[in-house]
């Protein structure tokens, strides 16, 4: 079960399971692109189903996820994907956009846990993976809704992975760095380490396959970002404001 699976790394990382084999219960909001998905997953003889929901719609996403369930059978992974991230000055940044960015980016991830969890327990056997993102370590220049959204996601997965340890439920946390998606296009501030959306999808599905707890590429950023935790506050904000990746 993919969800945001119309687009960006939802879309790539579905076709790159289906060209495996995999069926694939796809969620999002635009049907007309989950219906291409399920066009080239039966192209490459495998099954795909599609539901149109909200994650923020709790009822919505349960009823697709008992969809999926009755059509294709119990869920294996659940791969928590729907994400939206826009540039906002935290002076401007309103309280209705940002309950939307952390609505989408953590509630919907909560709604698709708890639409799938119950029955991977029961069965003892399952893994959920939360696509987070590098933004989840440090905060930006104007990204103030986004970074938090990621950084509670990506504690919320680390829980539930603490939960879970004495069960057959796996836990896996993604933290992507910039990726050519939707999500990236249109910026005129060069990104460091930008990778082609292939590339950046290989490696997710590299890190489910090898039943990552946390995965954090492409390294070299993953790096640098874990070095900004150790300096002072004064210097990474000097160096984090004359570096904005959101224009």
């Amino acid at each position: 079960m993919i969800t945001g699976a119309s687009s960006g790394l939802g879309r790539g990382v579905a076709l790159d399971i289906a060209a495996r084999g995999g069926h694939l219960g796809l969620l999002a909001r635009r049907e007309d692109l989950l219906n291409e998905i399920v066009d080239e997953a039966k192209k490459r003889n495998v099954k795909a189903v599609a539901a149109t929901a909200d994650v923020r719609d709790v009822k919505a996403v349960r009823e697709a996820a008992d969809r999926f369930r009755a059509e294709l059978g119990p869920i294996d992974i659940l791969i928590a994907n729907a994400g939206i991230g826009t540039s906002d000055h935290g002076a401007r940044l309103t309280p209705e956009h940002a309950a939307d960015v952390i609505g989408i980016n953590l509630l919907g991830a909560v709604n698709s846990v708890a639409a799938v969890l119950p029955e991977m327990v029961e069965r003892d056997r399952g893994r959920l993976v939360a696509i987070s993102s590098l933004a989840a370590y440090r905060g930006l220049a104007k990204s103030a809704a986004y970074c938090s959204s990621k950084a509670a996601l990506s504690a919320y997965f680390e829980s539930l992975r603490i939960d879970l340890r004495r069960t057959g439920v796996g836990v896996t946390i993604i933290h992507p760095g910039f990726i050519k998606t939707p999500l990236t296009a249109g910026r005129e501030t060069k990104m460091p380490y930008l990778m082609e959306l292939d590339d950046g999808v290989k490696k997710i599905v590299w890190a489910i396959e090898r039943e990552k707890r946390t995965y954090a590429f492409p390294w070299q950023l993953a790096t640098i970002v874990r070095a900004t935790m150790l300096m002072p506050a004064g210097l990474y904000d000097w160096i984090a404001e004359r570096n904005s990746f959101r224009e």
